[in-house]
């Protein structure tokens, strides 16, 4: 693997922890009646390179699952990444 390559699985990464982070934070924040993470930026996250990590945390969470825009977006922001991680790893 080449440096840019480790680079870019470590930037993914970490997104990814950060993406599922953000969605139990919010459906915490949700269950407590708290000031909410928006959903703009639940989306801006996944797609910056947390799909992985979002949509992982939606289904672990619960949280964001009847939302149609969640429900359509996070599985192919997660597709997208997971096939650019495969390809980062394998060149």
């Amino acid at each position: 693997m080449k440096d840019i390559s480790i680079i870019a699985v470590g930037y993914l990464v970490i997104l990814s922890f950060a993406g599922l982070i953000s969605m139990g934070m919010d459906k915490r924040r949700a269950i407590r009646n708290r000031w909410r993470i928006p959903e703009r930026t639940l989306l801006l996250i996944a797609f910056l390179g947390g799909g992985i990590g979002s949509f992982l945390g939606m289904r672990i969470f619960r949280h964001k699952t009847k939302h149609r825009k969640f429900v359509i977006l996070l599985p192919i922001a997660a597709v997208l990444y997971a096939i650019l991680l495969i390809y980062l790893i394998y060149i």
